[in-house]
């Protein structure tokens, strides 16, 4: 096998491969503060902080069989750890909605238990790597495989913006913000799965997705703010029992995946 020749710039597969290698090690720290806050009272709760600790072992090897055109090697270690997170992230799920949900089934259980969509956060990001495994960057589906992952971690993302405020009743109208912004980016993100986009298509969806990243870093001002204002004896309690600080970071991270799309889409896309 040859080593690449791509440009950089142009080998959108190589931007999916950094993306998910940086959030799923990215997820240790969200795993670990979230996990905090009953002391890791269930083993399981353990399995995705190894997973995200573990990840690297593999993934960091992957990228290096995929620069020297071993793909043969770079595709079974990826596969590897795709599955792996497909499987952790549907068993958070359940494991999340056991939690009360199941027991209660009404709609206060659900806000004020365990967010029952954050561990789909693994599953989308092994999908991500299955499916950059499986589709080539220069297809036409490719592309929307990628909007198509954006807009399901969108969807999560504005669920959250509900739920997540909902436990302290919209107190500030400012909170409102995240769940016009979820709203927005769930619907120009749907849009090309029912029309052809064109390149002004692209812009608008692209303005958007900087508009919902603007609102990422307001939120975590906001949400870093709140917890460093609380009268926890420690910075580190309060932000494990306060506003959940890398929350807002989401919708910078869906921005970052849906302009990936948006790119490769750009350059399949001919001039009108």
């Amino acid at each position: 096998m040859q080593p690449r020749r791509t440009s950089l710039w142009r080998d959108y597969r190589l931007w999916i491969e950094l993306f998910a290698l940086l959030n799923i090690t990215g997820l240790a720290a969200d795993i670990y503060l979230a996990h905090s806050m009953n002391f890791f009272r269930e083993h399981a709760e353990y399995a995705p902080l190894w997973l995200s600790l573990g990840a690297p072992a593999l993934l960091l090897p992957a990228l290096w069989c995929y620069f020297r055109g071993r793909m043969g090697a770079w595709s079974v270690l990826g596969h590897i750890i795709g599955w792996l997170c497909i499987f952790v992230g549907i068993s958070g799920v359940m494991f999340h909605l056991r939690s009360s949900f199941f027991e209660a089934r009404t709609l206060a259980s659900l806000v004020y238990s365990a967010p029952f969509a954050a561990p789909l956060a693994y599953t989308g990001l092994g999908l991500l790597l299955v499916m950059n495994r499986m589709v080539k960057p220069d297809d036409p589906d490719w592309p929307k495989w990628v909007l198509l992952l954006a807009l399901g971690g969108y969807v999560g993302n504005f669920i959250f913006s509900i739920t997540d405020h909902a436990q302290n009743g919209f107190f500030y109208r400012v909170e409102w913000t995240a769940v016009v912004a979820g709203a927005f980016g769930v619907s120009f993100l749907f849009t090309p799965f029912v029309k052809r986009f064109n390149r002004i298509d692209i812009l608008l969806c692209a303005l958007v997705m900087f508009a919902g990243a603007v609102v990422g870093f307001v939120g975590l001002y906001f949400h870093a703010a709140a917890d460093m204002a609380a009268n926890d004896t420690s910075w580190l309690s309060s932000i494990i029992y306060g506003a959940p600080i890398f929350a807002p970071l989401l919708f910078v991270d869906m921005a970052i995946l849906a302009l990936i799309g948006l790119v490769a889409l750009w350059s399949q896309t001919q001039p009108t």
